[in-house]
């Protein structure tokens, strides 16, 4: 059984600057994952972005709390705590917090069979 909690500080080593927005740790990589590339958790401050990017694994933003306007392709459209977002791999994304409250989420990775 793994157990990790976002406060170990084997977690906390992981901390990274994720697209010039977003601060991010790994809670699981593909050390540890089969079929996953890996599982994190993020937050944007109030007026941060995750600047768009393409990834070649799709992703699951999950927002735990706040909200932002997510960019998938040409769509964007208002996100909020309890919203999951699939992205497909390959398709430009990102993420706006444009509320006055921290946005929190986990984002899930995997690379296509």
């Amino acid at each position: 059984m793994i157990v990790r909690n976002f406060n170990d500080e084997e977690v906390i080593a992981t901390t990274y600057v994720a697209h010039r927005g977003g601060i991010a740790r790994m809670l699981l990589t593909s050390k540890e994952l089969e079929a996953m590339d890996f599982f994190a958790i993020a937050q944007l401050m109030p007026e941060k972005e995750i600047e768009t990017h393409i990834d070649p694994y799709e992703e699951i933003y999950f927002i735990l709390e706040g909200s932002g306007i997510m960019q998938v392709g040409d769509e964007y459209r208002e996100v909020k705590d309890g919203d999951a977002i699939f992205i497909p791999a390959g398709k430009p994304h990102g993420l706006k917090n444009n509320s006055d409250n921290r946005c929190t989420f986990l984002v899930v990775a995997a690379t296509p069979k």
